[in-house]
């Protein structure tokens, strides 16, 4: 999508299947690490949809590569298991897809990091609630 506008309605049909997971799908007595992973992604998904109104377009592949990152992280942390091998190729498709939105002219370096931040900072606030 071309611009930011075009990005709403998308972002808004994201969102609604979303919801329809968390609500119909999952629970959190049963899934709770599953159930906040997709809240995480519903509060960044709500941001890029207030960010393409105000006509700012936020990158959404390293929204979600970011929060599949800082997710991994969570449970290795919270299982306490080594996935150090998972982490890194999290980290280098980070760096990959990052360079193919610059290669690409999709993106310039503000709307990439916007987009990393807004995937991984709602998984950062909510580990509190599930690790």
């Amino acid at each position: 999508m071309e611009t930011a506008r075009e990005r709403v309605y998308p972002l808004i049909a994201n969102g609604v299947i979303i919801l329809m997971i968390l609500k119909h799908i999952l629970s959190p007595s049963q899934d709770l690490e599953l159930y906040f992973f997709f809240l995480g992604i519903l509060i960044s998904t709500m941001v890029c949809i207030v960010l393409a109104i105000v006509n700012f377009k936020a990158s959404i592949h390293m929204l979600a590569i970011s929060g599949l990152c800082m997710f991994f992280i969570a449970l290795s942390i919270h299982y306490s298991i080594n996935i150090n091998a998972t982490i890194a190729l999290m980290f280098l498709l980070i760096g990959v897809i990052a360079t193919s939105r610059l290669h690409e002219k999709a993106h310039n370096y503000i709307e990439l990091i916007i987009g990393l931040f807004i995937g991984f900072i709602p998984q950062l606030i909510l580990i509190n609630y599930w690790l």
